[in-house]
């Protein structure tokens, strides 16, 4: 079997929308600094935002048969609450595909980078990250606005 990118080229460009969602479970000792601001490596919420709207952009050059399209708008917003941090990612494009692998992309890689800038407060005396994980990545919404 082959692999081949989908021919999208007999579409017609419509405004598409999807959001994706996902969550980091951590210590409730690390929630607390990433409130508070005192992670070593720096602010966690900016750079998880500012990862995460690069890897929206970048996500053909990640996921190989992905198309290559015109992001309009990503939008990253990282919560921090008492069991997890919760990234939510918005992503907009006119084109003639949609963009929620854009959206499952800035989640993922916003997560990680979470998971990155947090470990050294995770690890157990092993080593190990018992407490650490990272669940719910979905696309909790995607939609077409034909007409327009």
């Amino acid at each position: 079997m082959k692999a081949k990118m989908v021919d999208i080229g007999e579409k017609k460009d419509v405004l598409r929308t999807a959001e994706a969602r996902g969550r980091i479970r951590l210590k409730p000792d690390t929630l607390r600094r990433i409130r508070e601001g005192m992670i070593d490596k720096g602010d966690v919420v900016a750079a998880a935002q500012i990862a995460g709207i690069l890897a929206a952009k970048r996500t053909p050059e990640l996921i190989p048969l992905c198309h290559p399209i015109p992001i309009t708008s990503v939008d990253v917003n990282v919560e921090a609450g008492d069991f997890f941090v919760e990234v939510k990612a918005t992503v907009r494009s006119m084109g003639k595909t949609g963009v929620e692998m854009e959206a499952l992309t800035a989640v993922s890689i916003a997560l990680l980078v979470i998971w990155d800038m947090c470990k050294q407060y995770e690890k157990d005396e092993r080593g190990q990250y018992p407490e650490t994980v990272i669940e719910e990545v979905r696309v909790t919404s995607k939609l077409k606005e034909e007409g327009m």
